[in-house]
């Protein structure tokens, strides 16, 4: 498999599974509810986010953040697509890690042009010391930086060397 088509085989993957995931929980839960899961550890959560990571800039008397973020986004996946053209063909990881970030922030955007907000459903706690609160996009923007990470890791004697 080349690596545009692996990289929009991710790509496509968790947009679509983020948004599956976010109508689900839409669907089945009042905003501002939660169910537990794992007791002490997990529960499943529907909440919205105006702002971005861990809440910043998550504030109801500002209304520049969705267009900020909506502009941002757009910039990253232009970036994406000029690293995916620039990484050679065998880089699975960096291939893999690009997909999953493209996906991750469409399945955002999707959210910030539909809604002017992000939902998050996933919230991980020890007793009372919870995570934020984050939904599939999130997760494969994460996933995808380690893969990055990986690759670059794998690749530095290649990159020293040359």
């Amino acid at each position: 498999m080349n690596r545009y088509a692996l990289a929009t085989v991710w790509t496509v993957s968790m947009t679509a599974l983020d948004q599956l995931t976010k109508l689900l929980v839409m669907g089945t839960m009042p905003e501002w509810t939660y169910k537990t899961i794992i007791p002490g550890f997990f529960n499943l959560v529907h909440v919205h986010n105006k702002g971005t990571a861990w809440g910043f800039l998550d504030r109801e008397d500002i209304d520049w953040q969705v267009p900020l973020f909506i502009g941002i986004t757009i910039v990253a996946l232009g970036f994406i697509a000029y690293m995916l053209k620039t990484t050679r063909e065998d880089d699975k990881w960096m291939v893999t890690g690009l997909g999953m970030i493209a996906g991750g922030a469409i399945g955002n955007l999707i959210d910030r042009v539909r809604l002017g907000e992000v939902v998050d459903f996933l919230d991980f706690y020890v007793n009372s010391y919870h995570w934020p609160a984050f939904n599939i996009a999130d997760s494969a923007l994460t996933v995808g930086a380690v893969c990055i990470l990986i690759s670059m890791y794998r690749n530095r004697d290649r990159d020293q060397n040359a």
